[in-house]
């Protein structure tokens, strides 16, 4: 304590020297002001003190105002009162307004050093916590950079399975070639002209770009038919929307893609399958997917018919909706100029010719 430093206030010189040998005894550094504006000017002076000991009754500037000013100059610095009994009422209001501690008149030097003491320690168990407080901060947030690293590169890893999953599929369906990623590159565009959030988008995204993977559980006599498929094909081939709910729900981080996966094939008006779902009951990434999707089948060529124009997409688009489009969605698609979905288009379809394969759309 021997480096402690304290500033002794009172307006009787007398009382001043006392303090200050009792405070001297225990080895502790003191000045003397004799007045609170004596007291006030010392500390703006740039001369640093550990602690405050000023009497509450003084002419000039009392106790009351120099604790004032100095608390909201030096908020840390402990300031102890000192005061005579008759003034227990004042001595009251000046803990409430921040003062440490008060001693009443008169009193022992043991008295005075274990205040002083407990003050001080006080205040050095104030600054260790808000040392602590900052190294913590400091480390939470190096270990927050840490963890969104980690993070970034988990989804690289969930994006680089996901595409392994889409060229599984297309190796099984030649025909759905791009398909999946240009469906859900168009999706994406829709749910941020809606305004989603990012992270709802990134679900979405994932959704739609899973939506045929349970075709990899239809045998390929039916997935490659050229001809018109029977009662009992089709029935099969239905099944797909079930089975890639069931591929994709087992993977913890696609629990919520998995439900678009399953209601991919639902109509707004209740007439889809497997469920039948109606209106809101379909996940809104469904219902944006539907209309990327019809959108994707109508503008790329098919064996049976070469591509058409993304304004006869719109077209039709805009005829079903209500039925099988939501016609909110259908709605704001129709805002959206053919330019993005062109950009897009041939964004993803561009490798093709130098041998590379898209990679997945990024949200």
């Amino acid at each position: 304590m021997a480096n402690d430093r304290i500033l002794v206030v009172d307006d009787e010189e007398t009382i001043r020297e006392i303090v200050s040998q009792m405070l001297g005894g225990a080895h502790f550094h003191t000045r003397q002001a004799a007045s609170g504006v004596e007291a006030l000017s010392i500390l703006e002076s740039g001369d640093e003190f550990d602690l405050v000991l000023s009497d509450l009754m003084m002419a000039e500037m009392d106790g009351i105002a120099l604790l004032e000013r100095a608390k909201e100059r030096y908020p840390d610095m402990p300031i102890v009162m000192v005061t005579a009994v008759h003034d227990i009422q004042v001595a009251l209001q000046a803990l409430r307004n921040g003062a440490y501690d008060y001693l009443l008149k008169p009193f022992e030097r043991e008295q005075l050093l274990a205040t002083v003491r407990r003050a001080l320690e006080n205040r050095r168990l104030k600054r260790e916590n808000d040392a602590y407080r900052t190294n913590l901060e400091s480390l939470v947030a190096a270990r927050t950079q840490q963890w969104k690293g980690a993070l970034s590169d988990l989804e690289e890893s969930y994006d680089m399975m996901l595409e392994a999953l889409g060229d599984a599929l297309d190796a099984k369906d030649a025909e759905t070639e791009y398909h999946s990623k240009r469906v859900t590159a168009y999706t994406i565009a829709i749910a941020r002209k809606m305004g989603l959030p990012k992270e709802e988008v990134k679900v979405i995204a994932r959704g739609a770009f899973l939506h045929d993977i349970g075709k990899l559980a239809i045998p390929d006599a039916i997935l490659r038919k050229p001809g018109k498929l029977t009662d009992d094909e089709m029935a099969e081939m239905k099944e797909h929307c079930y089975r890639g709910y069931k591929i994709v729900s087992r993977i913890p981080f696609l629990a919520e893609a998995a439900e678009i996966v399953y209601s991919h094939q639902e109509r707004y008006d209740g007439t889809g399958y497997p469920r039948g779902l109606k209106g809101d009951e379909i996940p809104l990434g469904a219902r944006m997917f539907s209309i990327a999707d019809t959108l994707d089948a109508m503008t790329v060529d098919r064996v049976y018919r070469p591509a058409q124009s993304f304004q006869a997409a719109r077209t039709e688009i805009q005829l079903w909706s209500g039925r099988q489009f939501d016609p909110q969605i259908v709605k704001i698609f129709l805002g959206m100029p053919d330019d993005i979905f062109e950009g897009l288009r041939e964004e993803i379809n561009g490798p093709k010719s130098n041998g590379s394969n898209p990679s997945f759309p990024k949200v």
